[in-house]
């Protein structure tokens, strides 16, 4: 991958490069969030118009995790995850990548960056959905991946072993 290649899918990740009209159907779905039907025929319209573009998976993931949709939502996470992946470089199964893989350890570093915010919200759903086994490993992947913990992934652990806890007494 060059120099413009990273660029524009820098800019992608913002939302950048988005078509209009994606970006008119994700406007819409937001203002008919309380209509489920509506919203989501606008969200199904945007990635018609920009398949596999973040800005439209953020947008679908968005709608079913505050809908209380954490089913749909985690498919979506796992859609993002492959794309992060993908966008920067890395082995598609989140288990095998390595801190040294990308520059995790900026803050600053956009794709990087999103890989292990997505990584945090897949691990997040699947705690959220009783997959604790799943969830400790991807907080454990994110504290290596992430050892200064930018991302907050402790807080994530830490919330773990309080269920652990809870669960002996």
């Amino acid at each position: 991958m060059d120099a413009s290649d990273e660029a524009w899918l820098e800019r992608a990740c913002l939302g950048g490069g988005l078509p209009p009209e994606a970006e008119h159907h994700l406007r819409l779905a937001g203002i008919a969030y309380s209509n489920d039907e509506v919203a989501e025929a606008h969200l199904d319209r945007a990635m018609e118009a920009a398949p596999g573009h973040a800005a439209v998976l953020i947008g679908r993931y968005r709608f079913y995790f505050y809908k209380g949709r954490l089913n749909d939502a985690l498919k979506v996470a796992k859609d993002c995850l492959l794309k992060a992946a993908h966008d920067n470089a890395l082995a598609q199964d989140w288990r095998m990548v390595r801190h040294e893989d990308a520059n995790f350890g900026s803050f600053e570093a956009i794709l990087p960056r999103f890989y292990l915010f997505t990584l945090k919200a897949y691990g997040y759903l699947n705690m959220r959905l009783g997959n604790l086994v799943e969830g400790r490993d991807v907080v454990l992947k994110l504290m290596e991946l992430d050892p200064g913990d930018r991302i907050g992934a402790k807080v994530l652990l830490k919330v773990l072993d309080r269920m652990g806890l809870d669960e002996d007494d």
